[in-house]
């Protein structure tokens, strides 16, 4: 899937009779060394069409931009207009207009808000380049339905935005994939670890948080599972080939302990040496995955995300062997780690401690190690006659054209046990709607047949309109905190007219919106977000 590195203008269509005006135009851990884009689309009410002439009209057989199916039931216990889901067949039964689908990769990466973190915690400011919503916003436990098998289940929700005109509102998109599997019975892992030794790594809190991460990932494996170890500096080099942990542990801790930092940091020649072990070591029903621990500063050999993952395409594609990336460092390659783990079928975190080295090694080991969907994507038709404006917050990065959504050739999202994964619109209702908000379809391939799978919701006008601080689910109320924060951080919030500003609608100011944060960890009794709160606190002490 190709990535957007730049930020696109305001999508603005205006519709004159039937003429419509276009405007504007795994497991990874590593370490060394553009204009973002808005997922923006409006429609001008008052040279729109009469209702009944936009979306929904039309055929979507063999149409690649068909949105979900309409008929769904409504499920049990639901509030009137609320989500509803079904599993749906790969074709829907209508094609909104374009101009009214939303297109996206699944992504579970949390990187960007872990190293907001730890920047925040230092005194300063996090870079708005390196500001990711999607992955604020992810980073938080959701209350989602979990389905019963391989794939999704679908939740849709909302609440009017606050301090907005009645006609914003926030719309969240949730799905979440079953819980792993009791510990012993997950498939064996087969995992190549790809460690950079370079000099950069000599810092506090790089090479040798590394070594404790992978001392304490070593104690947690089964004895069926595997383990490759490769270092790289200026060369790699292959320091354990893949072998079991059963009677291996003091053999694998001995070559952890020996690690130490050496000269430049050339990821290509890591990740390519990684490759070449993890397909040598491949193992027949275990879960094969690369694992680069680095704080992606490359500066030899190949520096860019598309040559490095050039030179292993095959071994990406004709043996699935995914990336999972764990960054570390105060100085850390952001950019350089995410592409290499979006292109590269994976997904990112970053570590700054022990607690949260164990938390991804040992609490969260299923989830990095496993897949419940291969290739997953998202796709969102609002309906016309209700919707006058929308924008996705964030997945700038993870844009997929609407025409691809059943492309199975281009790339998704691989997710694991136990994820959920959050989408936010900023919705702005035509005056007086009623009926359907939107549908929203999940598509992926089933992780040992890659058959095709499909699952939907849908949201009624009736069911955003409650307020959002009080009202609203708690955990809606924790994404939308989450996305108003990574906002600010990126400049983007603003009051009035956000959508005209790139922001998001009723955004408040940092100060209100710590204290938003401490009243949802006091109810919530949430460790996280207590930290989100006083994360949001030294922001707004950095600024001043």
């Amino acid at each position: 899937m190709t990535k957007l590195r730049t930020r696109t203008k305001l999508h603005t269509r205006t519709y004159r009779g039937a003429l419509v005006a276009l405007l504007a135009g795994g497991l990874l851990l590593t370490g060394c060394s553009g204009d973002d884009g808005q997922n923006t689309k409006a429609i001008d009410a008052s040279a729109r069409e009469a209702p009944g002439t936009g979306a929904g009209a039309g055929s979507a057989a063999g149409s690649g931009a068909a949105g979900p199916a309409d008929g769904v039931e409504q499920g049990e216990g639901q509030r009137d207009g609320e989500q509803k889901q079904r599993d749906d067949q790969p074709e829907g039964r209508f094609a909104p207009e374009p101009d009214y689908l939303s297109t996206f990769a699944l992504d579970v990466d949390t990187a960007s808000y872990g190293y907001a973190l730890r920047t925040l915690g230092e005194g300063r400011l996090p870079d708005p380049g390196t500001v990711r919503p999607e992955e604020f916003v992810n980073s938080f436990r959701q209350d989602y339905e979990r389905p019963e098998g391989d794939g999704f289940s679908v939740t849709v929700d909302g609440a009017a935005a606050p301090g907005a005109d009645d006609d914003w509102s926030l719309m969240r998109v949730g799905l979440a994939t079953r819980q792993a599997d009791h510990k012993g019975e997950r498939p064996p892992a087969a995992l190549t670890f790809v460690i950079d030794i370079s000099g950069s790594m000599a810092e506090p809190g790089r090479l040798d948080l590394v070594k404790e991460s992978l001392g304490i990932l070593t104690d947690e494996l089964g004895g069926d599972d595997s383990i490759a170890l490769v270092t790289f500096s200026d060369q790699a080099e292959t320091r354990l080939p893949m072998t079991r942990v059963a009677d291996s542990r003091s053999r694998i801790h001995d070559v952890i302990e020996e690690l130490e930092p050496a000269q430049s940091t050339n990821v290509g020649a890591g990740v390519e040496t990684g490759y070449d072990e993890a397909v040598a070591g491949r193992r027949s029903g275990a879960t094969n995955r690369v694992v680069l621990l680095s704080d992606a500063l490359a500066n030899t050999g190949e520096t860019q995300a598309d040559a490095i993952l050039e030179r292993i395409e095959d071994e990406r594609t004709e043996h699935g062997i995914t990336l999972f990336g764990v960054g570390v460092g105060s100085d850390y390659g952001d950019a350089l780690m995410e592409q290499l783990a979006d292109k590269g079928d994976g997904h990112t975190t970053y570590v700054s401690d022990r607690e949260q080295a164990r938390k991804v090694f040992v609490d969260q080991l299923p989830m990095n190690v496993e897949l419940r969907a291969r290739d997953a994507k998202a796709q969102v038709a609002f309906d016309s006659d209700a919707v006058e404006r929308f924008r996705l917050i964030g997945y700038e990065n993870r844009a997929v054209a609407d025409e691809d959504f059943r492309n199975d050739r281009v790339d998704g999202g691989e997710v694991g046990p136990g994820h959920t994964v959050t989408a936010l619109y900023a919705v702005k209702l035509r005056p007086g709607a009623s009926g359907e908000v939107a549908k929203a379809t999940v598509r992926w391939l089933d992780p040992g047949t890659r058959t095709p799978r499909e699952r939907s919701g849908s949201i009624g006008v009736s069911a955003v309109d409650a307020r959002l601080w009080g009202d609203a689910e708690p955990r809606l109320q924790v994404t939308a905190v989450a996305a108003y924060f990574a906002e600010s951080l990126r400049g983007e919030s603003s009051g009035g007219d956000a959508m005209s500003h790139g922001g998001l609608p009723g955004a408040p100011g940092l100060g209100e919106l710590e204290k938003r944060a401490r009243t949802l960890a006091a109810s919530t009794e949430d460790g996280s977000v207590k930290e989100l709160a006083e994360a949001i606190g030294q922001a707004s002490r950095a600024r001043g």
